[in-house]
């Protein structure tokens, strides 16, 4: 396995952790959020959070994935 190969193998770790800790974060607050009777605009702010937090995980994969073109050719 070369040394590119690694760091691909490692930034893709790393965008699975990001998608599941802000899935299991976001899930969470949910969760304790209507427990403790938070009104609908601050259950929207962790929405929002929790999107910016998929959304990064959607742009770290993409650079993921240029970086695999550039390297096939």
């Amino acid at each position: 396995m070369s040394d590119a190969d690694r760091k691909q193998a490692q930034a893709g770790r790393r965008a699975a952790l990001v998608i599941a800790g802000t899935a299991i974060v976001w899930v969470a607050v949910t969760f304790i959020g209507s427990s403790l009777g938070l009104n609908q605009r601050m259950l929207a702010l962790f929405d929002m959070m929790a999107l910016g937090g998929f959304l990064w995980a959607v742009w770290m994969i993409y650079n993921i994935w240029r970086a695999r073109q550039d390297n096939q050719r």
